[in-house]
């Protein structure tokens, strides 16, 4: 091939009209994700964006949302349990998944405000 894929640049998660401050409250407030500024032409479509680790993660408004409740994307977490009880102190609700723990993965579950399905994982 005359041509190669070199990673993910960014994911985009849907969230309804309005959601910029509960987005902030939750992805920098809860997760601690750094707000990172969106293009001066992309600020009047709405939404937020954030650095997790070295890649991005944009919350952009979609008029007719629904949130994405199986399609989510996975985040490696250097200490994942320490993670899961930081969010557990915060209130949030985890789902735990073993299901892969033979395999050496641990894994979790957690549903942003909008309703959207995150995991976050750790290989051992």
């Amino acid at each position: 091939m005359s041509f190669r894929y070199t990673g993910i640049d960014h994911v985009q998660l849907a969230a309804p009209e309005g959601c910029e401050s509960e987005a902030r409250t939750f992805y920098a407030g809860v997760l601690g994700w750094s707000e990172i500024p969106k293009p001066e032409k992309l600020r009047s479509r709405g939404g937020v964006w954030f650095l997790c680790g070295a890649h991005q993660v944009h919350i952009g408004v979609q008029n007719d949302f629904v949130p994405a409740t199986k399609a989510h994307p996975a985040f490696h977490v250097h200490n994942v349990d320490a993670l899961r009880s930081s969010l557990l102190d915060k209130g949030m609700k985890v789902t735990d998944d073993d299901v892969r723990a033979d395999e050496g993965v641990k894994r979790f579950y957690l549903n942003d405000p909008f309703g959207n399905r995150l995991e976050f994982l750790e290989w051992l």
